[in-house]
């Protein structure tokens, strides 16, 4: 696996954005129920002091998950992004051959991927079949139900 992140603007945003709450509001939160929990007497019987030191673990796991993935995190020089062949943070409009089904969908990083926001995971068969494609190119793509024809109708940012 790569040690880099590749992030959009955006995505590195709500990453700092995520991180900042869970470390100034979540932390001290549970802190608090951690202190509460203490106050009501014998600790080895006590279920909410477990519960939140529990939850104070599950915390601190995502707060260093999250903080490693800050470290590793490449923000993609958008810039540099042309739309003579497909590529990540390109938009593709796609059709499908079999039923004709026109569909457009924005090659994104995994993190930042959201089919109701039609955000295609860069890895998802389906744009791994499309990078490298240029207008008018027929990808064939092994989906889960078997393989999609697909035809590449336009290229933009």
């Amino acid at each position: 696996m790569s040690d880099k992140i590749y992030l959009t603007e955006e995505g590195l945003q709500r990453l700092r954005d995520e991180l900042e709450k869970l470390r100034t509001v979540d932390r001290p939160g549970i802190s608090k129920q951690i202190a509460e929990a203490r106050d009501k007497g014998d600790l080895s019987e006590n279920a909410e002091y477990s519960a939140a030191k529990e939850a104070q673990g599950l915390l601190e796991m995502k707060i260093s998950r999250l903080e490693s993935q800050h470290a590793k995190s490449r923000v993609i020089d958008e810039s540099r992004i042309d739309t003579y062949t497909v590529q990540i943070l390109n938009k593709v409009k796609i059709k499908n051959r079999s039923n004709n089904m026109v569909m457009e969908y924005q090659l994104v990083p995994v993190t930042e991927a959201n089919l109701k926001e039609h955000k295609l995971a860069v890895n998802s068969p389906i744009a791994r079949g499309l990078l490298g494609k240029v207008v008018g190119d027929v990808v064939d793509v092994n989906v889960p139900s078997g393989t999609v024809s697909y035809e590449v109708i336009d290229i933009s940012i």
